[in-house]
């Protein structure tokens, strides 16, 4: 938030108007993301390329806006997406739930996001429920999920 202060002179009467101004591209932590519907579920495994970097069990949400978009293939603002990232503990060929690597967020606001195709992007690492995106972080998600064009910057589609 930045504070703007204006003075305006009338006559002998200076009155001073402060407001704030958001600056914020912030997206926040969606705490209850996990009530929202889950949408789908991917595994990355060891023979993908990406396997360094998002590899696990992908579990994705949508909050109800979004499902409105998965629905007509154009996401309204409001709409929030999320990738919940979790490790894949091994167990003699049985494989189950670990920690959470973590959870990556994008929140439609045509206006907020005008510059990343409405997009805001976000990661929240392991637990935590503090950002942890720099600008070029956010530039990349937006340079890979701008090749989406034609599913709103989206991979995922909802499996009925």
């Amino acid at each position: 938030m930045r504070r703007i202060s204006t003075v305006f002179t009338i006559g002998l009467v200076c009155v001073t108007f402060a407001f704030a101004e958001s600056e914020s591209k912030a997206v926040e932590y969606p705490a209850d993301y996990r009530k929202w519907t889950h949408v789908k579920s991917t595994i990355i495994g060891p023979q993908s390329p990406g396997f360094a970097v998002n590899g696990g069990l992908h579990h994705f949400y949508a909050n109800a806006k979004a499902m409105e978009g998965y629905k007509t293939g154009k996401f309204p603002d409001g709409s929030v997406l999320i990738d919940d990232l979790v490790a894949i503990n091994d167990n003699a060929g049985v494989g189950s739930e670990g920690a959470r690597n973590r959870v990556a967020v994008m929140v439609k606001d045509s206006a907020r996001f005008a510059d990343s195709g409405g997009w805001g992007f976000e990661v929240f690492k392991a637990d935590a429920s503090s950002p942890s995106l720099n600008a070029a972080g956010k530039a990349s998600c937006f340079a890979c999920h701008s090749k989406q064009k034609d599913q709103d910057s989206t991979f995922t589609k909802y499996r009925k």
